[in-house]
């Protein structure tokens, strides 16, 4: 038994019976259903018979779900920045994280179609704890990160993903895609935390931290959507902080969240690719050797990343314009726009609530704030 047999996805020699054990679940003939709307249950009950591989289940199901998502529900996905990654190497995709389960599906169309390495992707235990959706989550190449543990397994369970994640970029030559941060951002503002870096830290045995880094081939990774289809759904969790409250979550508030990140609109989606974190490294080598600060540098190189190479939709400077009462950004938006984003937001929530518009608007319109600040 492996130590990282708790965590890991299938291995291919796995994937034929994990996919007949949830062949016949009710969730499973919806999802073909929707990926496969012009065929029979037949049709897709013999292209299981023919998977035996996570790659073949990647390519003859979840990208054409993937593909059938964004025809549904988004004007199309524009891509920019990958053209400088090489088609061979294995990469760690740092990105922003907006929703549970297009920001690492989407990468993933991108890295399928152009013939790049597709990544193993982090995603937490507690989103997949109905059986179906932890089969699927491992059949997808998703690993786990165990959450709400005891605070003494804590650390052992960040040194087990730590040693994972740099044996799947060093010895298989698998790309990974993690979140910037525990969680998806509620309030528009896109920033690294330290204890991601911290956990991924873990497997540098004696190498300097920063020669480690260097050896992660870090790619930043910005996603914007031009509509968050969640955005209603993030409201109580982002009034909460604002009035420092504990937020508790309903029971299947998770899996809401995904079904309406999945199928809700979300016109544009732009996903761009930083480039490759290398000399930056050094930068920060010669200028500290504390450890902590070294980290918050990394960070921080991160966050500039991600920031500056944010697409700015129509959509964050009406969200400005409107919440700041002015007229700033209106080149960058027609009338029109202007009308259907208040309309949508009259439908979404109670704008009576002037703390609740104010929070709403300001999740629109922070990545402006943000990346104005490196003009």
């Amino acid at each position: 038994m492996s130590k990282f047999d708790e965590i890991r996805p299938f291995y291919d020699h796995e994937v034929s019976d994990a996919l007949q054990s949830i062949t016949k679940h009710p969730m499973m003939k919806a999802l073909m259903q929707f990926t496969f709307p012009d065929r029979n249950e037949e049709f897709w009950l013999n292209q299981f018979k023919n998977i035996n591989s996570i790659s073949d289940f990647q390519h003859r199901c979840i990208s054409q779900t993937v593909r059938q998502i964004l025809k549904q529900s988004s004007e199309g996905l524009s891509t920019s920045g990958f053209d400088k990654l090489d088609k061979n190497t294995a990469y760690l995709f740092i990105s922003n994280h907006r929703d549970i389960v297009l920001d690492t599906s989407l990468l993933n169309l991108v890295l399928l179609d152009r013939g790049f390495i597709m990544t193993s992707s982090a995603i937490g235990d507690n989103l997949v704890q109905k059986t179906f959706l932890h089969v699927l989550a491992k059949l997808n190449r998703n690993f786990l990160v165990q959450r709400g543990l005891p605070l003494r397994d804590q650390l052992s369970s960040s040194k087990i993903m730590s040693e994972y994640i740099y044996n799947l970029l060093q010895k298989e030559n698998r790309s990974v895609w993690i979140a910037q941060r525990e969680g998806r951002t509620k309030d528009g503002n896109d920033a690294t935390q330290q204890g991601v870096l911290k956990m991924l830290a873990m497997a540098a045995g004696d190498q300097p931290l920063t020669d480690f880094f260097k050896t992660l081939k870090i790619v930043p990774l910005s996603i914007s959507y031009e509509y968050d289809p969640t955005d209603a759904l993030k409201m109580p969790q982002a009034m909460a902080k604002s009035k420092n409250e504990v937020y508790i979550k309903d029971q299947d508030e998770d899996f809401k969240t995904m079904l309406s990140g999945v199928l809700g609109q979300k016109k544009r989606i732009h996903l761009h690719a930083g480039e490759v974190l290398d000399v930056e490294f050094d930068e920060i080598a010669s200028k500290t050797e504390n450890k902590n600060k070294q980290l918050q540098a990394i960070s921080q190189i991160i966050d500039d990343s991600i920031i500056q190479n944010y697409k700015l939709w129509p959509t964050k400077f009406i969200a400005y314009d409107i919440l700041h009462g002015t007229t700033q950004y209106s080149e960058h938006y027609t009338e029109d726009e202007k009308m259907l984003f208040e309309r949508r937001m009259e439908m979404r929530i109670d704008i009576s609530d002037s703390v609740l518009k104010q929070s709403f608007l300001a999740m629109y319109a922070n990545p402006v704030i943000n990346k104005m600040k490196y003009q």
